[in-house]
């Protein structure tokens, strides 16, 4: 019984160290930092789906058809722009 719970507590040392260690080589990222990939996700949904009522607005002129294209182009622009967030968070 003493045994064990040696064991138990010399895992549980070893696993403080790893951790300890690991935060060391790699600290958290600051406030800042953080802050900044939130803009950088707001942006990269933001301006697709800008793009798209730019041009959904363009095309919806040209044909004299109100928000034909422009509903489908801001739909179209969100997809792409979650999309492109959903990649760029995987490869942080």
């Amino acid at each position: 019984m003493i045994l064990k719970d040696r064991d138990h507590m010399a895992e549980a040392a070893r696993r403080t160290a790893t951790r300890e260690e690991m935060s060391r080589k790699a600290p958290e990222p600051s406030l800042g930092n953080r802050l900044g990939q939130i803009g950088i996700l707001g942006w990269a949904i933001v301006m697709p789906m800008l793009i798209g009522i730019f041009l959904g607005r363009m095309a919806d002129r040209g044909f004299s058809t109100g928000i034909f294209f422009t509903a489908p182009a801001i739909l179209i622009g969100a997809a792409i722009g979650f999309y492109s967030a959903w990649k760029w968070m995987h490869r942080q």
